[in-house]
Protein backbone atom coordinates (compact mmCIF):
# COMPACT_ATOMS: atom_id res chain seq x y z
CA UNK A 1 0.00 0.00 0.00
CA UNK A 2 1.23 3.53 -0.54
CA UNK A 3 3.51 5.28 1.97
CA UNK A 4 1.80 6.54 5.14
CA UNK A 5 1.29 10.50 3.48
CA UNK A 6 -1.98 10.52 5.69
CA UNK A 7 -1.87 8.28 8.42
CA UNK A 8 0.31 10.59 10.89
CA UNK A 9 -2.49 12.74 11.76
CA UNK A 10 -5.20 10.33 12.77
CA UNK A 11 -2.92 7.32 14.24
CA UNK A 12 -3.44 8.63 18.08
CA UNK A 13 -7.26 8.92 16.89
CA UNK A 14 -7.40 5.28 15.77
CA UNK A 15 -5.90 4.34 18.84
CA UNK A 16 -8.25 6.45 20.78
CA UNK A 17 -11.56 4.43 19.31
CA UNK A 18 -10.03 0.96 20.71
CA UNK A 19 -9.56 -2.06 19.48
CA UNK A 20 -13.25 -3.20 19.31
CA UNK A 21 -13.91 -0.46 17.40
CA UNK A 22 -15.66 -1.91 14.11
CA UNK A 23 -14.16 -0.09 10.42
CA UNK A 24 -15.59 -1.00 6.98
CA UNK A 25 -17.01 0.12 4.20
CA UNK A 26 -20.73 -0.01 2.48
CA UNK A 27 -22.41 -0.90 -0.50
CA UNK A 28 -25.46 -2.03 -2.14
CA UNK A 29 -26.30 -4.70 -4.40
CA UNK A 30 -28.18 -2.64 -7.57
CA UNK A 31 -25.42 0.09 -7.19
CA UNK A 32 -22.35 -2.13 -7.43
CA UNK A 33 -23.80 -5.36 -9.32
CA UNK A 34 -24.91 -4.82 -12.79
CA UNK A 35 -25.72 -8.24 -14.57
CA UNK A 36 -29.13 -6.51 -14.16
CA UNK A 37 -30.35 -9.85 -16.48
CA UNK A 38 -28.21 -12.84 -16.16
CA UNK A 39 -29.14 -16.19 -15.50
CA UNK A 40 -32.53 -16.04 -14.48
CA UNK A 41 -32.44 -12.72 -12.47
CA UNK A 42 -35.90 -11.24 -12.05
CA UNK A 43 -36.76 -7.70 -12.55
CA UNK A 44 -36.93 -5.74 -9.89
CA UNK A 45 -38.23 -2.15 -9.11
CA UNK A 46 -35.05 -0.43 -10.25
CA UNK A 47 -34.50 -2.07 -13.28
CA UNK A 48 -38.44 -0.88 -14.39
CA UNK A 49 -37.68 2.72 -12.96
CA UNK A 50 -34.60 3.34 -14.85
CA UNK A 51 -36.12 2.26 -18.33
CA UNK A 52 -38.71 5.23 -17.94
CA UNK A 53 -37.14 8.75 -19.99
CA UNK A 54 -36.37 11.43 -17.54
CA UNK A 55 -36.38 9.26 -14.55
CA UNK A 56 -32.13 8.83 -13.73
CA UNK A 57 -29.62 11.81 -14.56
CA UNK A 58 -29.05 11.52 -18.34
CA UNK A 59 -30.28 8.56 -19.09
CA UNK A 60 -27.95 6.04 -16.51
CA UNK A 61 -29.09 3.21 -15.64
CA UNK A 62 -27.22 0.19 -13.03
CA UNK A 63 -27.43 -2.98 -15.84
CA UNK A 64 -23.71 -2.41 -15.84
CA UNK A 65 -22.49 0.41 -13.28
CA UNK A 66 -19.46 -1.26 -11.52
CA UNK A 67 -19.78 -5.06 -12.96
CA UNK A 68 -19.43 -6.14 -9.31
CA UNK A 69 -21.30 -9.73 -10.25
CA UNK A 70 -17.84 -10.20 -12.56
CA UNK A 71 -15.29 -8.68 -10.49
CA UNK A 72 -16.53 -9.01 -7.10
CA UNK A 73 -13.00 -10.90 -6.25
CA UNK A 74 -10.84 -8.17 -8.06
CA UNK A 75 -12.77 -5.76 -6.19
CA UNK A 76 -12.73 -7.94 -2.56
CA UNK A 77 -8.76 -7.95 -3.19
CA UNK A 78 -8.36 -4.49 -3.45
CA UNK A 79 -10.17 -4.25 -0.19
CA UNK A 80 -7.86 -6.05 1.63
CA UNK A 81 -4.99 -4.54 0.24
CA UNK A 82 -6.72 -1.88 1.80
CA UNK A 83 -6.80 -3.05 4.93
CA UNK A 84 -10.94 -2.88 4.98
CA UNK A 85 -11.94 -5.99 7.69
CA UNK A 86 -15.65 -5.15 7.54
CA UNK A 87 -17.70 -5.25 3.72
CA UNK A 88 -21.17 -4.27 3.85
CA UNK A 89 -23.06 -4.74 0.73
CA UNK A 90 -26.84 -6.14 -0.04
CA UNK A 91 -28.64 -8.97 -1.48
CA UNK A 92 -30.55 -8.46 -4.69
CA UNK A 93 -33.86 -10.30 -3.81
CA UNK A 94 -34.84 -10.87 -7.27
CA UNK A 95 -31.08 -12.65 -7.91
CA UNK A 96 -32.11 -15.19 -5.16
CA UNK A 97 -36.53 -15.19 -6.08
CA UNK A 98 -36.87 -13.91 -9.33
CA UNK A 99 -40.52 -13.86 -9.28
CA UNK A 100 -40.53 -12.44 -5.53
CA UNK A 101 -41.38 -16.01 -4.21
CA UNK A 102 -41.26 -19.05 -4.73
CA UNK A 103 -38.77 -20.58 -7.55
CA UNK A 104 -35.32 -20.13 -6.04
CA UNK A 105 -32.52 -19.44 -8.18
CA UNK A 106 -29.69 -21.87 -7.67
CA UNK A 107 -27.79 -19.22 -9.75
CA UNK A 108 -28.26 -16.48 -7.48
CA UNK A 109 -27.98 -18.30 -4.75
CA UNK A 110 -24.27 -19.14 -5.56
CA UNK A 111 -23.10 -16.05 -6.33
CA UNK A 112 -23.44 -14.59 -2.94
CA UNK A 113 -21.88 -18.00 -1.60
CA UNK A 114 -19.03 -17.13 -3.80
CA UNK A 115 -19.12 -13.84 -2.53
CA UNK A 116 -19.48 -14.57 1.26
CA UNK A 117 -16.41 -17.21 1.15
CA UNK A 118 -14.11 -15.36 -0.84
CA UNK A 119 -14.04 -12.70 2.04
CA UNK A 120 -14.17 -14.62 4.55
CA UNK A 121 -11.11 -16.34 2.83
CA UNK A 122 -9.38 -13.27 2.77
CA UNK A 123 -10.35 -12.30 6.61
CA UNK A 124 -12.79 -9.62 5.56
CA UNK A 125 -16.64 -9.83 7.49
CA UNK A 126 -19.04 -9.76 5.63
CA UNK A 127 -22.04 -8.00 6.64
CA UNK A 128 -25.46 -7.91 4.81
CA UNK A 129 -28.40 -5.74 4.28
CA UNK A 130 -31.44 -8.09 3.34
CA UNK A 131 -33.46 -5.04 1.77
CA UNK A 132 -31.84 -2.15 -0.12
CA UNK A 133 -34.54 -0.96 -2.00
CA UNK A 134 -34.55 -3.63 -5.07
CA UNK A 135 -38.09 -5.13 -4.84
CA UNK A 136 -38.90 -7.36 -7.42
CA UNK A 137 -41.27 -5.87 -9.98
CA UNK A 138 -43.70 -8.53 -9.43
CA UNK A 139 -44.65 -8.05 -6.10
CA UNK A 140 -44.55 -4.33 -6.61
CA UNK A 141 -47.60 -5.31 -9.40
CA UNK A 142 -49.37 -6.40 -6.70
CA UNK A 143 -48.96 -3.48 -4.65
CA UNK A 144 -45.34 -3.83 -3.26
CA UNK A 145 -44.88 -1.93 0.35
CA UNK A 146 -48.63 -0.63 0.43
CA UNK A 147 -50.02 -4.73 0.13
CA UNK A 148 -49.99 -6.16 3.81
CA UNK A 149 -49.31 -9.48 1.90
CA UNK A 150 -45.15 -7.94 2.31
CA UNK A 151 -45.45 -9.65 5.60
CA UNK A 152 -45.54 -12.50 3.54
CA UNK A 153 -43.38 -12.22 0.68
CA UNK A 154 -40.71 -10.49 3.09
CA UNK A 155 -40.28 -13.55 5.67
CA UNK A 156 -40.31 -15.92 2.44
CA UNK A 157 -37.29 -14.03 1.36
CA UNK A 158 -35.22 -13.56 5.08
CA UNK A 159 -36.01 -17.44 5.71
CA UNK A 160 -34.24 -18.12 2.94
CA UNK A 161 -31.24 -15.63 3.47
CA UNK A 162 -30.91 -16.99 6.85
CA UNK A 163 -31.10 -20.54 6.05
CA UNK A 164 -29.10 -19.87 2.98
CA UNK A 165 -25.85 -18.21 4.43
CA UNK A 166 -26.92 -17.71 8.08
CA UNK A 167 -24.01 -20.53 8.63
CA UNK A 168 -20.82 -18.14 7.71
CA UNK A 169 -22.59 -14.59 7.86
CA UNK A 170 -23.12 -13.29 11.56
CA UNK A 171 -23.68 -9.65 10.44
CA UNK A 172 -27.22 -8.43 9.27
CA UNK A 173 -29.08 -5.53 9.13
CA UNK A 174 -33.08 -5.72 8.41
CA UNK A 175 -33.69 -2.66 6.23
CA UNK A 176 -31.70 -0.07 4.93
CA UNK A 177 -32.82 3.54 5.49
CA UNK A 178 -36.84 2.98 5.63
CA UNK A 179 -37.79 6.24 5.44
CA UNK A 180 -35.93 7.20 1.91
CA UNK A 181 -37.79 4.36 0.40
CA UNK A 182 -40.96 5.04 1.53
CA UNK A 183 -40.54 8.56 1.07
CA UNK A 184 -39.11 9.41 -2.10
CA UNK A 185 -40.06 5.85 -3.43
CA UNK A 186 -43.93 6.19 -2.10
CA UNK A 187 -44.55 9.62 -1.60
CA UNK A 188 -42.58 11.92 -3.93
CA UNK A 189 -42.23 9.46 -6.65
CA UNK A 190 -38.73 10.85 -7.69
CA UNK A 191 -37.32 6.89 -6.93
CA UNK A 192 -38.87 3.63 -7.51
CA UNK A 193 -41.48 2.83 -8.00
CA UNK A 194 -42.65 6.32 -8.75
CA UNK A 195 -45.53 6.26 -5.94
CA UNK A 196 -47.17 9.40 -4.97
CA UNK A 197 -49.55 10.87 -2.05
CA UNK A 198 -50.12 9.54 1.33
CA UNK A 199 -52.81 7.03 0.12
CA UNK A 200 -49.45 5.35 -0.79
CA UNK A 201 -46.78 6.26 1.95
CA UNK A 202 -49.04 5.83 5.48
CA UNK A 203 -49.37 2.22 4.40
CA UNK A 204 -46.28 1.44 3.04
CA UNK A 205 -44.43 3.00 6.26
CA UNK A 206 -46.73 0.84 8.57
CA UNK A 207 -45.67 -2.60 6.49
CA UNK A 208 -41.96 -1.86 6.48
CA UNK A 209 -42.22 -1.11 10.47
CA UNK A 210 -43.65 -4.26 10.76
CA UNK A 211 -41.52 -6.31 8.07
CA UNK A 212 -38.36 -4.15 10.27
CA UNK A 213 -39.19 -6.28 13.35
CA UNK A 214 -40.65 -9.81 11.25
CA UNK A 215 -37.22 -9.65 9.88
CA UNK A 216 -35.31 -9.08 13.20
CA UNK A 217 -37.28 -12.06 14.56
CA UNK A 218 -36.71 -14.61 11.75
CA UNK A 219 -32.83 -14.00 11.63
CA UNK A 220 -32.68 -14.04 15.27
CA UNK A 221 -34.04 -17.31 15.28
CA UNK A 222 -32.45 -19.04 12.16
CA UNK A 223 -28.89 -17.72 12.58
CA UNK A 224 -27.06 -18.78 15.53
CA UNK A 225 -24.70 -15.89 17.20
CA UNK A 226 -26.43 -13.70 15.00
CA UNK A 227 -25.79 -9.87 15.15
CA UNK A 228 -29.11 -8.50 14.32
CA UNK A 229 -29.52 -4.45 13.03
CA UNK A 230 -31.19 -2.17 11.37
CA UNK A 231 -30.17 1.11 9.89
CA UNK A 232 -31.51 4.40 9.59
CA UNK A 233 -30.94 7.56 8.03
CA UNK A 234 -31.05 10.19 10.02
CA UNK A 235 -29.78 14.40 9.69
CA UNK A 236 -29.60 16.72 12.52
CA UNK A 237 -32.89 19.13 12.03
CA UNK A 238 -32.14 23.09 12.62
CA UNK A 239 -34.91 25.62 12.92
CA UNK A 240 -34.63 29.14 10.19
CA UNK A 241 -35.05 30.99 12.82
CA UNK A 242 -36.13 30.80 16.64
CA UNK A 243 -40.27 31.55 15.76
CA UNK A 244 -42.24 29.12 17.02
CA UNK A 245 -43.48 28.26 14.05
CA UNK A 246 -40.10 27.27 12.40
CA UNK A 247 -39.02 25.81 15.85
CA UNK A 248 -42.85 24.12 15.33
CA UNK A 249 -41.55 22.79 11.65
CA UNK A 250 -38.49 21.47 12.74
CA UNK A 251 -40.16 19.30 15.73
CA UNK A 252 -42.31 17.70 12.68
CA UNK A 253 -39.33 17.26 10.33
CA UNK A 254 -37.24 15.90 12.85
CA UNK A 255 -40.29 13.36 14.13
CA UNK A 256 -40.80 12.24 10.10
CA UNK A 257 -37.03 11.90 9.28
CA UNK A 258 -35.65 10.81 12.77
CA UNK A 259 -38.04 9.21 14.69
CA UNK A 260 -40.82 7.73 12.45
CA UNK A 261 -39.09 4.15 12.51
CA UNK A 262 -37.17 3.64 15.28
CA UNK A 263 -40.09 4.79 18.08
CA UNK A 264 -42.42 1.59 16.94
CA UNK A 265 -39.39 -0.93 16.98
CA UNK A 266 -38.77 0.61 20.83
CA UNK A 267 -42.30 0.25 21.75
CA UNK A 268 -42.87 3.86 21.94
CA UNK A 269 -45.46 3.67 18.56
CA UNK A 270 -45.58 6.29 16.14
CA UNK A 271 -44.51 10.22 17.22
CA UNK A 272 -48.39 11.05 16.62
CA UNK A 273 -48.21 13.96 19.16
CA UNK A 274 -45.12 16.25 17.30
CA UNK A 275 -46.95 15.07 13.83
CA UNK A 276 -50.43 14.22 13.79
CA UNK A 277 -50.44 13.87 10.37
CA UNK A 278 -49.51 9.93 11.47
CA UNK A 279 -52.70 9.18 13.37
CA UNK A 280 -54.33 8.84 9.27
CA UNK A 281 -52.06 5.44 10.16
CA UNK A 282 -54.49 4.13 12.66
CA UNK A 283 -56.53 2.57 9.29
CA UNK A 284 -54.15 0.33 8.36
CA UNK A 285 -53.29 -1.03 12.14
CA UNK A 286 -54.53 -4.12 13.60
CA UNK A 287 -54.59 -4.87 17.13
CA UNK A 288 -51.50 -6.91 17.78
CA UNK A 289 -49.41 -4.31 15.68
CA UNK A 290 -48.16 -2.50 17.84
CA UNK A 291 -46.88 -5.39 19.78
CA UNK A 292 -45.37 -6.71 16.24
CA UNK A 293 -43.77 -3.92 15.77
CA UNK A 294 -41.41 -4.01 18.98
CA UNK A 295 -38.15 -6.00 18.37
CA UNK A 296 -34.11 -5.59 20.86
CA UNK A 297 -31.86 -4.91 17.88
CA UNK A 298 -28.54 -5.56 18.98
CA UNK A 299 -27.13 -2.60 17.29
CA UNK A 300 -28.67 0.55 15.31
CA UNK A 301 -27.13 1.70 12.25
CA UNK A 302 -27.06 5.10 11.45
CA UNK A 303 -26.18 7.06 8.20
CA UNK A 304 -25.68 10.56 8.19
CA UNK A 305 -23.94 13.26 5.80
CA UNK A 306 -25.81 16.56 6.64
CA UNK A 307 -27.82 18.80 8.60
CA UNK A 308 -31.38 20.11 7.28
CA UNK A 309 -32.07 23.45 7.94
CA UNK A 310 -36.24 23.45 7.65
CA UNK A 311 -39.01 26.57 7.83
CA UNK A 312 -43.02 27.36 8.11
CA UNK A 313 -44.27 27.08 5.10
CA UNK A 314 -47.90 27.23 4.06
CA UNK A 315 -47.49 25.68 0.61
CA UNK A 316 -45.79 22.44 1.53
CA UNK A 317 -49.15 19.93 1.67
CA UNK A 318 -49.46 18.26 5.19
CA UNK A 319 -46.31 19.49 6.84
CA UNK A 320 -46.42 22.98 6.23
CA UNK A 321 -42.37 22.47 6.43
CA UNK A 322 -39.87 23.78 3.89
CA UNK A 323 -36.57 22.62 3.38
CA UNK A 324 -33.62 25.38 3.20
CA UNK A 325 -31.60 24.16 0.51
CA UNK A 326 -27.64 24.38 1.33
CA UNK A 327 -26.80 26.10 -1.77
CA UNK A 328 -29.41 29.07 -0.87
CA UNK A 329 -27.69 29.56 2.74
CA UNK A 330 -23.93 29.94 1.16
CA UNK A 331 -22.27 27.27 3.14
CA UNK A 332 -19.87 24.90 1.83
CA UNK A 333 -21.73 21.91 0.39
CA UNK A 334 -21.20 18.24 -1.80
CA UNK A 335 -22.30 17.68 -5.02
CA UNK A 336 -25.37 16.53 -3.57
CA UNK A 337 -26.42 19.94 -2.24
CA UNK A 338 -25.71 18.32 1.09
CA UNK A 339 -24.62 21.23 3.69
CA UNK A 340 -20.69 19.87 5.26
CA UNK A 341 -21.72 20.05 8.84
CA UNK A 342 -19.55 17.58 11.05
CA UNK A 343 -21.07 17.95 14.14
CA UNK A 344 -24.08 16.79 13.05
CA UNK A 345 -22.84 13.08 13.25
CA UNK A 346 -22.65 14.04 16.75
CA UNK A 347 -25.67 15.01 17.16
CA UNK A 348 -27.59 12.33 15.46
CA UNK A 349 -25.26 9.55 18.10
CA UNK A 350 -26.15 11.49 21.04
CA UNK A 351 -29.85 12.01 20.14
CA UNK A 352 -29.68 8.49 19.73
CA UNK A 353 -28.08 7.54 22.73
CA UNK A 354 -31.03 9.13 24.54
CA UNK A 355 -33.25 6.14 24.02
CA UNK A 356 -32.75 3.48 26.60
CA UNK A 357 -33.79 0.79 24.40
CA UNK A 358 -30.55 1.19 21.98
CA UNK A 359 -27.89 -1.19 23.03
CA UNK A 360 -25.38 -0.18 20.60
CA UNK A 361 -24.64 2.76 17.57
CA UNK A 362 -22.88 2.21 14.87
CA UNK A 363 -22.29 4.36 11.83
CA UNK A 364 -23.40 2.74 9.04
CA UNK A 365 -22.97 5.26 6.01
CA UNK A 366 -21.15 8.49 5.90
CA UNK A 367 -19.25 10.23 2.79
CA UNK A 368 -19.54 12.64 0.51
CA UNK A 369 -19.66 13.28 -3.10
CA UNK A 370 -17.46 15.81 -4.77
CA UNK A 371 -16.06 16.38 -8.24
CA UNK A 372 -13.61 13.97 -8.37
CA UNK A 373 -10.42 14.28 -11.57
CA UNK A 374 -7.88 11.61 -11.95
CA UNK A 375 -4.57 13.02 -12.96
CA UNK A 376 -1.70 10.71 -13.97
CA UNK A 377 -2.52 8.19 -12.01
CA UNK A 378 -4.09 10.01 -9.23
CA UNK A 379 -6.78 11.33 -7.58
CA UNK A 380 -6.45 13.49 -5.38
CA UNK A 381 -10.03 14.03 -3.58
CA UNK A 382 -8.94 16.76 -0.79
CA UNK A 383 -12.64 17.71 -0.20
CA UNK A 384 -13.83 14.07 0.52
CA UNK A 385 -10.70 13.24 2.58
CA UNK A 386 -10.79 16.51 5.09
CA UNK A 387 -15.31 15.53 5.02
CA UNK A 388 -13.94 12.33 6.45
CA UNK A 389 -11.69 13.40 8.92
CA UNK A 390 -13.62 16.38 10.45
CA UNK A 391 -16.74 14.03 10.20
CA UNK A 392 -14.48 10.95 11.89
CA UNK A 393 -13.26 13.61 14.67
CA UNK A 394 -16.53 14.34 15.32
CA UNK A 395 -17.40 9.92 15.99
CA UNK A 396 -14.00 10.26 18.65
CA UNK A 397 -15.32 13.17 20.49
CA UNK A 398 -18.80 11.44 20.99
CA UNK A 399 -16.92 8.79 22.30
CA UNK A 400 -14.83 10.39 23.95
CA UNK A 401 -17.78 11.99 26.02
CA UNK A 402 -18.65 8.63 26.50
CA UNK A 403 -21.67 7.91 24.08
CA UNK A 404 -22.05 5.00 22.58
CA UNK A 405 -20.51 4.61 19.15
CA UNK A 406 -19.04 1.16 18.38
CA UNK A 407 -18.21 1.41 14.77
CA UNK A 408 -18.10 3.21 11.07
CA UNK A 409 -18.54 2.31 7.48
CA UNK A 410 -17.74 4.31 4.98
CA UNK A 411 -19.77 5.15 2.26
CA UNK A 412 -18.42 4.00 -0.20
CA UNK A 413 -16.13 1.61 -1.55
CA UNK A 414 -16.23 2.63 -5.59
CA UNK A 415 -18.01 5.20 -7.35
CA UNK A 416 -21.23 3.26 -7.98
CA UNK A 417 -24.89 4.46 -9.50
CA UNK A 418 -26.46 7.00 -6.92
CA UNK A 419 -30.00 6.47 -7.57
CA UNK A 420 -32.11 9.38 -8.97
CA UNK A 421 -28.16 10.93 -9.95
CA UNK A 422 -26.71 8.63 -11.44
CA UNK A 423 -23.19 8.10 -12.08
CA UNK A 424 -22.93 11.97 -11.56
CA UNK A 425 -22.25 12.36 -7.84
CA UNK A 426 -19.20 9.99 -7.08
CA UNK A 427 -18.86 8.86 -3.29
CA UNK A 428 -16.07 6.13 -4.06
CA UNK A 429 -12.93 5.71 -1.81
CA UNK A 430 -12.04 3.81 -5.18
CA UNK A 431 -12.32 5.96 -8.49
CA UNK A 432 -14.07 3.83 -11.02
CA UNK A 433 -14.09 4.37 -14.95
CA UNK A 434 -17.56 2.97 -15.90
CA UNK A 435 -15.81 3.05 -19.98
CA UNK A 436 -13.28 0.32 -18.59
CA UNK A 437 -13.95 -0.66 -15.39
CA UNK A 438 -10.59 0.58 -14.02
CA UNK A 439 -10.16 1.36 -10.80
CA UNK A 440 -8.22 3.60 -8.89
CA UNK A 441 -7.89 4.10 -5.33
CA UNK A 442 -8.50 8.29 -4.45
CA UNK A 443 -5.89 10.02 -1.97
CA UNK A 444 -9.32 9.68 0.70
CA UNK A 445 -8.96 6.00 -0.26
CA UNK A 446 -5.19 5.84 0.58
CA UNK A 447 -5.23 7.60 4.00
CA UNK A 448 -8.11 5.17 5.02
CA UNK A 449 -6.06 2.62 4.04
CA UNK A 450 -3.27 3.70 6.01
CA UNK A 451 -5.48 4.90 9.10
CA UNK A 452 -6.72 1.49 9.45
CA UNK A 453 -3.29 -0.51 8.75
CA UNK A 454 -2.06 1.53 11.82
CA UNK A 455 -1.08 -0.45 14.81
CA UNK A 456 -2.55 -0.03 18.08
CA UNK A 457 -0.75 0.12 20.55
Amino acid sequence: MPSDLYASDFTLQKQSFGNDFVWGVSTSAYQIEGAFDVHNKGESIWDRFVAKKGNIYKGHHGRVTCDFYNRFREDILLMKSMNIPNFRFSISWTRLLPDGIGRVDQKGVDFYNRVIDFCLECNITPWITLYHWDLPQTLEDKGGWTNRAILRWFEEYVTLCANKFGDRVKNWMVLNEPMVFTGAGYFLGVHAPARKGLKNFLPAVHHTVLCQTLGGNILRSLVSNSHVGTTFSCSEITPFSNSKKDVKAAQKADALLNRLFLEPALGMGYPTETLPLLKRLERYQRPEDEKNSIFDFDFIGIQNYTREVVKHSYTVPYLRVKIIKATKRNVETTLMDWEVYPSSIYAMIAKFNAYKGVNKIIITENGAAFDDNPQDENVHDHQRLSYLKQYLGQVLKAKSDGLKIDGYFVWTFTDNFEWAEGFYPRFGLVHVDFQNQKRLIKDSGKWYADFLGSTLL
